[in-house]
C-alpha cells in the first residue's frame, strides 16, 4: 500500500481521517494524495436555493473553501513530518490534486489509480452525498477503502482482526490486506456462530492460507447471542484490542441492506476503530 488517496471534506471527522492516513503512510512508506471532495450542485439549483445571493459570490465562497481544504491538508502533513512529494523526497510524502471535478463519482474513478482510499466512516446521520461517495469508492474503484473512526486512532494495523464469513467479498479484502497482515504483530480470524455468512471455506482454511504466507494467526469464534452480526463483530474486535478490522463489504444485496440492515451497514455507522473494506 504505497499510494493512498484521501478525499478532503470540510467536516469535523476529517482530522481523524487524516490521522489514520498519516499513520498508514508512515507504516508503509507511502505517497498520500489529497483532493477536495465537492458534491456538485447544478448552477440553476444554486440560483434557486441562494435567492438574493449573486452566483459570483457563491462561486467565490466555494473557491475559498477549496483553498481552506488545501491548507488543512498541507498543514496536517507537515505537522506530522510528511514532506511534499518531489523528485528527491523520501517516503512518506504527499501531493495535492488541484483539478478534481465536482461529484462523488470521481472518488470511485480516480481511486483506481491508488492502492487504498481513506475516508471518514459514515453514520446514521450522514448526508446522502457522503454515503454515496463511500459507495462509489467501494463499488467503482476496484480498491479497498479504509474507513476512519470519529476519534483519531493511536495506531493502525498492529493488531488486526479478520471477520471471516465465507464470502467472495471477504476473500477479496483479505487479499488486499496482505501487505498490512505481514506487518502486523497479531492477526486474528474471527467467526460469528449463527451470524450472517455464506457457504464457503471454513475459517480453518483461511488460517492455513495465512500460515503458508508466513502470517501466524489466532482463531476466535463467538456466539451471536442477542446482537446483530455487525455489533458482535465490533464487540469482539474491541475485546481483542485490535486497531484494524478487515471486513468484506455488502455480501448481502445493497438494497436489502438499506431496507433490512446488515453487518456492513452496521459497522460503517458504528465502528470506533479503523475498518478496511472492499466489495
Amino acid at each position: 500500500m504505497k499510494t493512498i488517496l484521501v478525499p478532503i471534506q470540510n467536516i469535523a471527522t476529517m482530522a481523524s481521517t487524516l490521522e489514520a492516513a498519516a499513520r498508514l503512510a508512515q507504516r508503509t512508506g507511502a505517497y498520500i494524495e489529497g483532493f477536495p471532495l465537492r458534491f456538485g450542485i447544478p448552477p440553476y439549483l444554486v440560483a434557486e436555493l441562494a435567492t438574493g445571493i449573486p452566483l459570483d459570490s457563491y462561486n467565490a465562497k466555494s473557491q475559498e473553501e477549496l483553498a481552506e481544504m488545501h491548507r488543512l491538508f498541507e498543514a496536517f502533513m507537515l505537522k506530522h513530518d510528511i514532506p511534499p512529494a518531489t523528485a528527491r523526497a523520501s517516503r512518506p510524502c504527499f501531493g495535492w490534486l488541484e483539478t478534481a471535478p465536482e461529484g462523488e463519482d470521481f472518488v470511485g474513478s480516480y481511486g483506481r489509480a491508488f492502492d487504498v482510499i481513506v475516508m471518514p466512516r459514515s453514520d446514521v446521520d450522514a448526508a446522502g452525498p457522503h454515503r454515496r461517495a463511500i459507495e462509489s469508492a467501494l463499488f467503482e474503484s476496484g480498491r479497498p477503502v479504509l474507513l476512519a473512526p470519529p476519534d483519531a486512532p493511536r495506531s493502525i494495523a498492529t493488531n488486526v482482526v479478520i471477520h471471516w464469513n465465507g464470502s467472495t467479498e471477504q476473500a477479496r479484502v483479505n487479499a488486499f490486506a496482505m501487505p498490512l497482515l505481514r506487518l502486523a504483530e497479531r492477526v486474528t480470524v474471527l467467526t460469528v456462530i449463527a451470524g450472517q455468512a455464506v457457504p464457503g471455506p471454513s475459517a480453518d482454511h483461511i488460517v492455513r492460507q495465512l500460515l503458508y504466507n508466513d502470517i501466524a494467526t489466532n482463531l476466535v469464534s463467538i456466539e451471536l447471542e442477542d446482537r446483530e452480526t455487525g455489533e458482535a463483530v465490533l464487540d469482539a474486535a474491541r475485546a481483542q484490542g485490535c486497531d484494524l478490522l478487515i471486513k468484506g463489504a455488502f455480501t448481502r444485496n445493497r438494497l436489502r441492506q438499506m431496507i433490512f440492515g446488515g453487518a456492513t451497514s452496521y459497522i460503517m455507522e458504528h465502528a470506533d476503530l479503523p475498518v478496511l473494506m472492499a466489495h
